[in-house]
C-alpha cells in the first residue's frame, strides 16, 4: 500500500501525471524560463495542467500509455485486452474464453491485481485516480494565482475540481473499500501513513465534495452544458465529456445510495432517508435542467449508434469501433469479428436470462416461478424465448433471435448418426464460443463479419434511469412501497413503474407490492434488468447488498438446445434443457472478495492504514 500513498504524495510524481507538454512547463523551468507561476497564472497552461485528468499519460519505456480518468469507466475498462468485463466475475455472465476473468471468479486474484493498480499497460485504476486526485487537490490549491480569468471558469475549475475528486474516492472505495479522504495536497515532509475512514463515511464524504461541486458548477450557470432539448446545439457541446452540477447531484445521491446499503449502513432507516431525499432532489434538478428518459424506441441511444443522449446526466463518448476493431474484443465473440483466436466475447448466463420477466409482469427467477407463468399460459419451457419483457430483445442474443447478416441467431446442435453438428454461432473452431447458450446484445452494436457496420459506442457513465432506480429502492426501505421522501410526488413504487412503463412493461404486479420485503427483491431484479452490461452496476450491487455470498455460492447455469423435429412437446422444434455450466466455470466466494487486495509486496509497510484480505 505504500506505493500507492508515496505515489499520491510524491512531488517528483507529478511530471508522471501531466501531459508531455505540461510536463515541458514543470519539470524543464531551468531551461524554458518557466516557473510554476507561469504555469498556474495563465488560462492556457493552467487547463492543459488540469485537462491531464481526462487525457494524461505515464511513460511505460518508449511508449505514453492512458494514465487518467478513463481508467475509471466502465466501458473502457471493458476495452482492455484481458477480455473480461466485472460483469464476468459475477453469476450474471461468462466469458468466452476461460482467462483470468475465471482465476479471479474461482476466487483467485493475488497474482494478477497489478493489472488493476498501476500496470499502465493494461488498466491502472487505483495508480491512476490517486494520480487524479493530486492533480485535483493541487488545482484547487493554486486556482488563486489564475489570472485575467473571468469567474464562470473560476468555478467552472472548482467545480470539476471536486467532482472528479470525490470521483476518484468513489471508484477507489467501490473496488478497495473505504480510504483516507484525501483533500489537501501533502507534501514528502507531511505524515502519509493515515487510517482509512469507516466505509460509510468515506462515502458521506464523496457526496459532500459533490455538493461542493454542483455549488461551483451552478455559480457558473453549468449545470449542464448543453443548451436543452429543442435548441440548437443540443448534445453537441464540445465540452460534453466534462461533468456538470447535475451529473454531481446525481452523483452526491448514488454514493449516499451506497452508504445506505447493508454492506455500509451506520444509521439504519436515517441513512435511507437521506439517500431517497438526494435521489428526489437529483431527479428533480435533472427534469428541471431538461433530462428525461428515452422512448423504448430510442433506448439503445443511451449507449449505442449515437455520441450522447438526453437521458445521460454525464457519459463517455467512446468514438466509432469497425466491427473487427480490437477493442471489441470483450464484448464480441470471433464468430461475429472474424476472429479464430483473439476474442473472448460475454455471455449472458441462464441465471440471467430467467430474470427478465413474462410481458405480463410475472417473475421467471425460481422453478415455482416458472411453474406459475406456465400455468398461467404465459410461458412454455420449450418456447422460453416467447412474450419476454421487451428488453430481452435489446440486451439478448439467443436461438432464432433476428440478427443482420444471419437472418436468424444460430446457437445449437443437431445430432447426425451420433455425432453433433454444431450451427454457425457455436462454430467450435473460434475460441470463445458461448458455452452458456447466449450472446450479449445490448452494447454489441449488431455489427459482425456479415454486417461491417461502425457504431458509435457510449459509456453512460450515470442517467436519469438510475436515478428512478436509487430512489425506488431508498425510499421503499425508508417509507415502505407506498412512502414518499419528504417534498417528492412519487412513492418507491410509482417510481419503479416509470421504468416499466417506459420499458413497456405492466406495473409490478399486486402480490408484490404490498410489502418492503416482497418489492425489494423487484427493485433489484428490475435494477439488474434495466442496467445490465453497463456501468458494472450489478458487480457493484451484489456487494453492497451483501448477496454476492448467495448468488455467487449457486450454480451457473446454461441452456443446452438441441434441434429436434417439431412436435406438441417440441413447438419450436428445438429442445431446451437447464444444466449447470461445467465446474471450470463455476463461481466461489468467499467475503475477502468484497475488496480487491493490494499487491502482495505492498502489504504489510503501512501501519496505520489496515490493508485489505488477500485472496
Amino acid at each position: 500500500m505504500k506505493k500507492y500513498i508515496s505515489i499520491l504524495l510524491s512531488t517528483a510524481m507529478l511530471g508522471l501525471v501531466l501531459t508531455s507538454c505540461v510536463e515541458d512547463y514543470l519539470n524543464k523551468a531551468p531551461e524554458s524560463g518557466l516557473t510554476t507561476e507561469d504555469v498556474f497564472s495563465k488560462y492556457e497552461n493552467f487547463k492543459k495542467f488540469f485537462d491531464s485528468i481526462y487525457e494524461g499519460n505515464k511513460k511505460d519505456g518508449d511508449t505514453w500509455r492512458a494514465y487518467n480518468i478513463k481508467n475509471g469507466y466502465p466501458l473502457y475498462f471493458e476495452f482492455w485486452d484481458q477480455k473480461y468485463t466485472l460483469e464476468s466475475l459475477t453469476d450474471m455472465s461468462d466469458m468466452g474464453r476461460v482467462m483470468d476473468a475465471q482465476v479471479i471468479k474461482s476466487g483467485q486474484i493475488s497474482a494478477i491485481i497489478n493489472k488493476m493498480t498501476y500496470d499502465p499497460q493494461r488498466r491502472p485504476i487505483l495508480g491512476s485516480m490517486f494520480s487524479i486526485i493530486r492533480i485535483c487537490n493541487i488545482t484547487l490549491k493554486n486556482i488563486g494565482a489564475l489570472k485575467d480569468v473571468n469567474q464562470v471558469d473560476i468555478n467552472d475549475f472548482k467545480g470539476q475540481a471536486h467532482f472528479i475528486r470525490a470521483f476518484a474516492h468513489f471508484e477507489l472505495f467501490r473496488l478497495w473499500g473505504p480510504m483516507p479522504y484525501l483533500n489537501t495536497v501533502i507534501g514528502p515532509d507531511d505524515a502519509w501513513d493515515i487510517a482509512r475512514l469507516s466505509k460509510h463515511e468515506t462515502l458521506v464524504r464523496i457526496a459532500a465534495d459533490m455538493d461542493s461541486a454542483a455549488t461551483f458548477f451552478a455559480q457558473a450557470d453549468l449545470m449542464r452544458r448543453d443548451p436543452g432539448p429543442g435548441v440548437a446545439g443540443h448534445l453537441n457541446n464540445p465540452e460534453q465529456k466534462r461533468p456538470t452540477g447535475v451529473a454531481a447531484k446525481a452523483y452526491k445521491a448514488r454514493a449516499l445510495l451506497y452508504a445506505a446499503s447493508p454492506l455500509n449502513n451506520e444509521r439504519g432507516a436515517a441513512d435511507w432517508e437521506e439517500a431517497a431525499k438526494a435521489n428526489w432532489e437529483a431527479i428533480q434538478i435533472a427534469e428541471k435542467s431538461g433530462y428525461d428518459l428515452l422512448s423504448l424506441a430510442d433506448y439503445k441511444k443511451n449507449y449505442i449508434g449515437t455520441t450522447y443522449s438526453n437521458e445521460q446526466l454525464w457519459a463517455w463518448y467512446a468514438g466509432t469501433k469497425a466491427y473487427n476493431a480490437g477493442d471489441l474484443n470483450t464484448q464480441m465473440n470471433g464468430v461475429f469479428g472474424g476472429g479464430k483466436t483473439g476474442w473472448s466475447g460475454e455471455c449472458p448466463t441462464q441465471n440471467t436470462v430467467d430474470k427478465f420477466e413474462t410481458k405480463w409482469g410475472e417473475p421467471l427467477n425460481t422453478a415455482a416461478d416458472r411453474q406459475a407463468a406456465a400455468a398461467a399460459g404465459h410461458y412454455n419451457e420449450q418456447d422460453p424465448y416467447k412474450d419476454r419483457d421487451p428488453r430481452f430483445y435489446i440486451d439478448i442474443i439467443y436461438n432464432t433471435a433476428p440478427i443482420p447478416g444471419y437472418s436468424t441467431a444460430k446457437i445449437y446442435y443437431e445430432t447426425n448418426n451420433g455425432a453433433a453438428v454444431y450451427a454457425q454461432l457455436l462454430d467450435p473452431s473460434y475460441a470463445g464460443i458461448t458455452r452458456t447458450g447466449y450472446y450479449e446484445r445490448k452494447t454489441w452494436g449488431e455489427q459482425s463479419v456479415n454486417n461491417k457496420t461502425t457504431p458509435q459506442y457510449t459509456d453512460p457513465l450515470i442517467r436519469l434511469g438510475e436515478l428512478y432506480l436509487n430512489y425506488a429502492e431508498a425510499a421503499n426501505e425508508a417509507y415502505g412501497p407506498n412512502g414518499m421522501a419528504p417534498g417528492a410526488t412519487a412513492s418507491a413504487l410509482q417510481a419503479l413503474n416509470k421504468i416499466r412503463t417506459r420499458a413497456g412493461m405492466p406495473n409490478v404486479l399486486q402480490a408484490y407490492s404490498l410489502s418492503k420485503d416482497k418489492l425489494r427483491e423487484r427493485i433489484k431484479n428490475e435494477r439488474t434488468i434495466e442496467l445490465c452490461f453497463e456501468g458494472s452496476h450489478y458487480y457493484h450491487d451484489i456487494r453492497r447488498w451483501k448477496d454476492a455470498p448467495q448468488v455467487m455460492g449457486g450454480p451457473l447455469y446454461r441452456v443446452d438446445i438441441e434441434k429436434v423435429p417439431v412436435s406438441t412437446t417440441y413447438p419450436t422444434g428445438y429442445k431446451y434443457t437447464r444444466m449447470p455450466m461445467s465446474a471450470d466455470r463455476q463461481t466461489r466466494w468467499k467475503d475477502a472478495m468484497y475488496y480487491l487486495p493490494f499487491n502482495t509486496e505492498d502489504m504489510y509497510k503501512m501501519k496505520n492504514f489496515v490493508s485489505n484480505e488477500l485472496w
